[in-house]
């Protein structure tokens, strides 16, 4: 399966979608990832504080996929936050995960407890004139933070990887990506997978189209230009959660899908969570 891909502001490009790695350990990930990729998934997301880098690594390595085709992504843990930590932890990861370069950096959270996230954002600019990222990002940004970055470095983040479902749709902080071209990258995509994909709106929509109600949920990210990210052991389960490019939602669906909003369902508020 081919799957679509969104030009960035810096002029690389993201596929629509993406294999989350979180969980995905020694050889049972590794073949998890190496099948995935066989699969059609070009976009392959980890971070340092999976604590599967290597794993990610070797199952890149076991791939017939050319390296060039593929983006991979990583982030950077809070307990690195500063300049010269940024550039310390970002050659761990990138010792851990064999490569040249990374594709993708983004700050894991912004931790404004520490406020050190403008350090790092200097430090990953850097790592990108250099060339051994070619994109950086961020995660769980809020506008206030964003702008921070934009005004004090002059750089603004391709990718701003945030909580994202129809449990909380983000709408505002969605409109500010929009309005700054920054793209927006969904992490627990399906939110509580079987709670989520029980709503008898889910379910009626996607008997209507005959897929799965994970598939009417990953569409309907699709259907607002973000970038889910939903993990699977599971390989029929990955195939179904790629397979979604051969339908399309209408905007009363889209809207009584995200009418299921409520708020976070993970309680990792950015103003206050701390991943170190």
């Amino acid at each position: 399966m081919s799957t679509p891909a969104y030009s960035l502001r810096d002029g690389n490009t993201i596929p629509a979608i993406g294999l989350g790695t979180y969980g995905l350990n020694d050889q049972v990930g590794i073949g998890s990832i190496v099948s995935a990729i066989a699969d059609g998934y070009r976009l392959i997301d980890t971070a340092y504080n999976y604590g599967n880098e290597e794993a990610v690594g070797e199952a890149i390595r076991r791939t017939e996929i050319d390296r060039s085709d593929l983006v991979i992504t990583t982030k950077l843990p809070g307990r690195h936050h500063g300049f010269d930590e940024t550039i310390a932890s970002f050659e761990e990861s990138r010792t851990r995960l064999g490569l040249e370069w990374v594709d993708l950096y983004l700050i894991h959270w912004p931790l404004p407890r520490i406020d050190k996230y403008v350090e790092s954002w200097r430090a990953m600019i850097s790592l990108r004139e250099k060339g051994l990222v070619r994109s950086i990002g961020v995660s769980n940004f809020t506008p206030k933070m964003l702008r921070r970055l934009i005004a004090e470095t002059g750089v603004t983040p391709v990718v701003n990887q945030v909580e994202l479902h129809p449990y909380f749709p983000q709408a505002e902080l969605r409109a500010f990506h929009d309005e700054h071209e920054i793209r927006t990258e969904s992490w627990s995509p399906l939110a509580r997978r079987t709670e989520l994909l029980r709503e008898p709106v889910v379910v009626e929509i996607a008997a209507a189209h005959g897929v799965s109600p994970a598939q009417v949920v990953l569409r309907w990210h699709v259907e607002l230009e973000a970038v889910p990210i939903p993990k699977s052991s599971d390989h029929e389960r990955r195939r179904e959660n790629l397979d979604v490019f051969g339908f399309a939602l209408g905007a009363d669906e889209v809207e009584a899908i995200s009418a299921l909003e409520r708020g976070r369902i993970w309680g990792a508020d950015p103003e206050t969570h701390e991943e170190f």
